[in-house]
């Protein structure tokens, strides 16, 4: 993810949406206990910090994975791999 995506999922204050989730009771009966002990101040939080850890952990593997297609491609091309290699530290991606 791009710091200044990044930046924006950390600010407070962003809008939110109410939604209905079923999950097992006692799945919510751990997280109400849990939650303070990690340092949120209740379980909805929680739960969004899970989310959004998810989220962020399927966003790198699915950009690494289209970056990594993207450098097969540029190779099937014809671009030498020692400067597709090049071009993919320079933004911080490893093949």
């Amino acid at each position: 993810m791009k710091a200044s995506e990044l930046k924006k999922r950390l600010q407070k204050g962003r809008p939110m949406s109410a939604i209905t989730i079923r999950m097992p009771e006692d799945v919510i009966e751990t997280m109400k206990h849990l939650a303070p002990r990690l340092g949120f101040s209740g379980y909805q939080p929680l739960i969004r910090h899970y989310v959004g850890q998810g989220l962020r952990v399927d966003q790198e593997r699915l950009e690494n994975a289209n970056m990594h297609e993207f450098a097969q491609s540029l190779q099937r091309h014809g671009v030498d791999a020692a400067i597709i290699d090049q071009a993919m530290a320079e933004i911080g991606h490893t093949r």
